[in-house]
């Protein structure tokens, strides 16, 4: 079977996120780089099934010359090819992002034949807008489900598992299909020194990305106010029994 997973390039996790001045985009001046957890799960899920079923699988994003390295890593972890849609400057925005892969994916498909499954992040580890997998399958006429925790091919159908408060919500469509992957179906493996190798021959194809702009409109980023925490002191050895039981009866354990 055939796979193509889209990744982003994003900010690593756990580090401070500062804005630029005009609240337009996060200042990666001193930011490192990684690729969104949840695909990085949906790579994983893709090299699962391929070892199960045999295949291949292709890794795309749309992004900046840079973000060849994150393509190279899902090749260090199982996947056999890589294409990045080149833009420069800010990141584009959902809708223009999503004509963009869509139409590179009909090219791909004409030429070798169409994808079984399209794997997307449940959703960006940066912008978080659930929109582009979603945009991408409605442009392709592929049916899609986000959020799976559980992918199952059997034949020509694939079977999903969704987490929802009542419990597991099942799904089977028909192939081709379009996933949205949710962090936590797996455990994305770490390169070997023969997948990093590989990594570095693999000829990473460059296409110009082209597509008109969308609707939508960023007018600010907002940073989240930080949660400080502090941590108090009650005393040493049997001085700090009296403001232990003290605390106990604040918070109504003690009557």
């Amino acid at each position: 079977m055939r796979v193509l997973v889209c990744v982003k390039r994003v900010p690593a996790p756990g580090a401070r996120i500062n804005l630029t001045a005009d609240e337009q985009a996060v200042d990666t001046a001193h930011l490192g780089f990684t690729t969104s957890p949840h695909e990085e799960c949906a790579v994983e899920a893709a090299v699962q099934l391929v070892e199960e079923h045999g295949g291949s699988v292709t890794v795309m994003t749309l992004g900046p010359p840079e973000a060849e390295e994150q393509l190279r890593y899902a090749v260090s972890v199982g996947a056999s090819a890589a294409v990045l849609l080149v833009i420069e400057g800010p990141d584009w925005d959902p809708q223009r992002t999503a004509r963009a892969i869509a139409a590179v994916v009909g090219e791909l498909e004409a030429s070798d034949g169409a994808f079984d499954l399209l794997l997307f992040g449940n959703e960006s580890a940066d912008a978080g807008g659930y929109q582009v997998g979603i945009r991408v399958a409605h442009a392709l006429g592929r049916p899609m489900v986000n959020g799976a925790k559980h992918i199952e091919v059997d034949g020509d159908v694939v079977r999903l598992g969704r987490e929802a408060e009542a419990g597991l919500e099942q799904y089977e469509l028909p192939l081709p299909a379009a996933v949205g992957v949710k962090e936590g179906i797996n455990l994305p493996r770490y390169p070997t020194m023969k997948g990093r190798l590989a990594s570095k021959k693999v000829a990473v194809a460059h296409v110009d990305a082209a597509a008109s702009a969308g609707g939508q409109q960023l007018i600010r980023l907002f940073r989240p106010t930080e949660q400080v925490t502090a941590t108090a002191v009650l005393g040493r050895g049997p001085d700090a029994a009296p403001a232990v039981v003290d605390v106990l009866e604040e918070l109504g354990v003690l009557r």
